[in-house]
């Protein structure tokens, strides 16, 4: 779906174009009828969802931004972000397919070469190889100037040494985009980003991490012992390899808001099926004027996350000067709303919403890595902040 053209411009028109309703159409169907059966196993299981990326491969959403010169979609940031959205909306764990795909994609759209994306683009596009985006580490989340990685230059090349966490598909992913210390006596301006190949010698993977939730998607540490990087594959400029993470995060938090939403819409929708068919004191759940407001604050709340979310979605596309604000202001309000929206349906399924026969417990267990993921909610407001105080 290209519409690129819908979203040139910085703000989106009040209602929303009909191909994109039309396209959210499409991808929600997909994902009840092809997502939402896996989604209790992938949970159960707590391993990479195979099948799930399969499904997604399939039907072609599973890397909707890859421009279309190298085979893929060429989606918008919009349409990008509907069908995490919808996704999410039955599996938050199968739908970071989407998003670590789009974390990796990014930037070697704002940096790499001609060379780099011709090599790299297609498979993804094909579904050949899946993407990570390694930066963080433990002694490195928040602070991320404060990583320990290091990229030596040597024969012409690099020999990077170190471990990176919480990498999302690591294991599973055949490329990354690895950021490592080059120049170490030059603070955050001594950071390089690399492309880095899963079958490069001298890698190695920790177990997989025991998430709260989020399962069906993988997350481990990744050890680099002396890995051989060839001199073509720095990505960017040397030295400026933090300056693209943030660029990067700027245009990939929209996607953490569009999931956050997605799962506070499944639960929203759980919630409300599961009031309307369930009796007490001889009415319906939902006659109850308690249970509507709760029902209603959850609504609004989901809708304006959404409508932040569409707002960032367009500044991305548009490259507007306020999108560090906005994609920041997406993902905290969107995630918390998560939170909030997935623990009152919880609530509103009593003990039934504590146990797995219902999804909320899993929805309200995925929503929590939202708040946490891309930058914790603290940080977004730091950047908020700067923005605010033209910092």
């Amino acid at each position: 779906m290209n519409t690129s053209e819908q979203t040139s411009q910085e703000h989106l028109p009040y209602r929303m174009p009909d191909e994109y309703e039309e396209f959210r159409a499409s991808v929600r169907a997909f994902a009840e009828d092809r997502i939402q059966p896996l989604a209790a196993r992938a949970d159960a299981d707590d391993v990479f969802s195979a099948d799930g990326y399969g499904e997604l491969v399939a039907a072609g959403f599973h890397a909707l931004g890859v421009p279309e010169q190298y085979g893929g979609a060429g989606a918008d940031t919009l349409a990008q972000a509907i069908a995490i959205e919808e996704v999410a909306r039955v599996s938050a764990g199968i739908s970071t397919v989407l998003s670590s795909n789009k974390l990796g994609v990014t930037p070697l759209l704002l940096a790499g070469s001609g060379e780099q994306r011709d090599r790299y683009l297609p498979d993804v596009a094909s579904g050949d190889a899946l993407c990570a985006y390694a930066i963080s580490e433990r002694e490195a989340g928040s602070d991320v100037a404060a990583m320990t990685c290091r990229a030596e230059p040597e024969d012409g090349g690099w020999r990077l040494s170190g471990t990176k966490s919480w990498i999302t598909s690591a294991g599973e992913a055949a490329v990354m985009i690895v950021f490592a210390v080059t120049d170490p006596g030059l603070g955050k301006r001594g950071i390089s980003a690399f492309v880095v190949e899963a079958t490069d010698e001298g890698i190695s993977y920790g177990a997989p991490e025991r998430k709260m939730g989020l399962h069906g998607s993988v997350t481990r540490e990744v050890h680099f012992d002396g890995v051989r990087i060839p001199a073509g594959r720095l990505l960017g400029e040397r030295g400026r390899g933090l300056r693209l993470a943030l660029a990067t995060l700027d245009h990939t938090r929209i996607s953490i808001a569009a999931q956050a939403v997605g799962i506070a819409q499944g639960a929203l929708d759980y919630a409300a099926d599961y009031v309307r068919e369930r009796h007490q004191f001889g009415h319906p759940v939902a006659e109850f004027q308690g249970v509507q407001f709760m029902l209603a604050d959850m609504a609004m709340h989901i809708e304006a996350a959404r409508t932040l979310a569409y707002r960032a979605a367009a500044a991305s596309q548009a490259g507007s000067k306020d999108l560090t604000f906005l994609g920041a202001a997406a993902k905290c309000l969107a995630s918390d709303t998560a939170m909030a929206v997935t623990t009152d349906a919880v609530q509103l399924l009593g003990g039934a919403g504590y146990v797995r026969d219902h999804p909320v417990e899993r929805m309200m267990r995925d929503a929590k890595i939202t708040q946490i993921y891309e930058g914790t909610n603290q940080i977004q407001r730091v950047v908020m902040a700067r923005q605010v105080l033209g910092r």
